[in-house]
């Protein structure tokens, strides 16, 4: 059984709109700690948009051009905050698809001698995708939430949530650059990917 504490509520005015935040403290496994973050409108309807974001430090902060998580980010916010069943994001402490920034800063350096984003992991010897997500199913049950509307072009992630809720997926895309485009590219061939 998963072992996890919740926050008190508090207000979170942002640049997209003002919210309302929580954080949830997993226990994992070996003493593994992750504290998530949920950040969500006042009202939520019967189907409220849902992002379900995996930390990503080096997009998320400082605007890596390496990924489309900060773009993504930022979008997920303003179409959350203007939604008219209201919404919420799920801020997952799962960096680099669940390997940690540390070893996602190696992969890093792999892929800077060649190596796609998939090759770069499993060559660190992880998954290519390591993420779990059973936390967002007992955040669902605690905001009593059954239907969402789920902003993501992961398919693996829908079937993934799909045990907890029922979900209709919403494309969130955004503009590529010169140094993401490989990346994206890799997502759809290998990680199937809705681009």
């Amino acid at each position: 059984m998963m072992k996890y504490e919740i926050s008190e509520q508090a207000k979170l005015p942002t640049r997209f709109g003002n919210f309302l935040t929580k954080s949830f403290r997993e226990y994992g496994t070996n003493g593994i700690l992750f504290e998530h973050l949920v950040v969500f409108t006042d009202t939520l309807g019967e189907t409220p948009l849902v992002r379900i974001h995996s930390e990503c430090l080096t997009g998320d902060v400082f605007g890596s051009k390496k990924c489309d998580c900060g773009n993504e980010l930022a979008l997920a916010m303003e179409q959350i905050a203007h939604n008219s069943e209201g919404g919420m994001l799920i801020y997952l402490r799962q960096e680099g698809r669940g390997i940690g920034l540390f070893n996602k800063i190696n992969a890093y350096a792999l892929q800077d001698k060649g190596y796609d984003t998939v090759e770069a992991n499993e060559k660190l010897g992880f998954q290519s995708d390591a993420r779990s997500y059973e936390i967002v199913g007992e955040i669902f049950k605690h905001f009593h939430i059954t239907h969402i509307n789920l902003l993501t072009n992961n398919p693996r992630k829908v079937n993934a949530i799909e045990p907890y809720v029922k979900v209709v997926r919403h494309s969130i895309i955004t503009p590529t650059n010169p140094y993401n485009e490989e990346y994206l590219k890799i997502k759809k061939q290998k990680l199937g990917h809705l681009l």
